[in-house]
């Protein structure tokens, strides 16, 4: 998960048209998706840990 975070954070600082997004937006749009992915992990594990249980 944290490898997506940062493979964004390189595009938008290295190539293509993410470049032409703001430094800031970019930041937060990192960090929107580190709280998105750890959200869903969490789910999951719930989820599996509930469904191992019964």
């Amino acid at each position: 998960m944290l490898f997506l975070v940062v493979a964004f954070l390189l595009l938008v600082v290295l190539i293509g048209s993410a470049a032409y997004i703001p430094w800031p937006i970019a930041l937060v749009a990192s960090v929107v998706i580190a709280v998105w992915l750890a959200v869903f992990a969490v789910r999951e594990r719930r989820r599996r840990s509930r469904t191992g249980r019964a």
